[in-house]
């Protein structure tokens, strides 16, 4: 595993970010392990958070003028990556929109930085793609162009609905849509890496072998 991956996977762990059990997602199925960026929620976490995200921004060779964050949860991601991207010598404006528009001021949905140039979307996770399509289109809207999706796990779990899987996982169909790359700080590979190399968390890696193995991509 790469190391930057390897210590993300086990900064989430250590904070209880990502833990293991048996947890009902969005879809219904039941996993054997969870991710809730929400609770990176003091200072010191969301701060080692946006480190990762930058850093792999970085390593990703992707070129982007700016960040923009969905709301709710890519607002602190994108303005705390902002923050971490300028500590490396990469002073990045950044924006996100509200949910509903403003009526008075300024007026309007976006916050921030005016959309321009390449802008790269920064959130946690990508399921059903729905802040994806839209911050795309936002962006769009403005004259800009999306770059990139920077997330910071990739579940690579199938899509597909009333119990007919899809080929493509949720981060695939986004890329494949909108000809944009989905960068992310690890993967399911990487989680699966970490518990083989863990003893501690042995027991928990045959569950998320054959949840990978159900509904995994190839």
């Amino acid at each position: 595993m790469n190391n930057l991956r390897q210590q993300f996977i086990a900064f989430s762990v250590s904070t209880g970010v990502l833990k293991f059990g048996q947890f009902t997602t969005k879809a219904g199925r039941l996993s054997p392990y969870f991710f809730n960026a929400g609770l990176f929620h003091d200072g010191a976490t969301l701060g080692q958070l946006a480190q990762f995200y930058a850093q792999t921004l970085i390593d990703s060779g992707v070129q982007f003028d700016m960040l923009f964050g969905p709301a709710y949860k890519g607002i602190t991601l994108a303005s705390a990556t902002a923050v971490a991207l300028a500590s490396k010598g990469h002073n990045t404006s950044f924006a996100y929109n509200r949910k509903e528009a403003k009526d008075h001021g300024e007026g309007g949905t976006i916050v921030g930085a005016q959309l321009k140039g390449k802008v790269v979307i920064i959130d946690d996770v990508i399921s059903a793609g729905t802040s994806v399509r839209e911050s795309v289109q936002m962006i769009r809207a403005a004259g800009a162009e999306p770059a990139a999706v920077l997330i910071a796990l990739d579940r690579m779990e199938r899509g597909g609905k009333d119990g007919v899987l899809s080929p493509l996982s949720a981060v695939q169909e986004v890329s494949q849509n909108y000809g944009i790359p989905v960068i992310s700080i690890a993967n399911l590979a990487d989680l699966f890496g970490y518990l083989e190399a863990d003893p501690s968390l042995g027991q928990h890696k045959d569950a998320v072998a054959a949840y990978r193995q159900q509904y995994g991509i190839a």
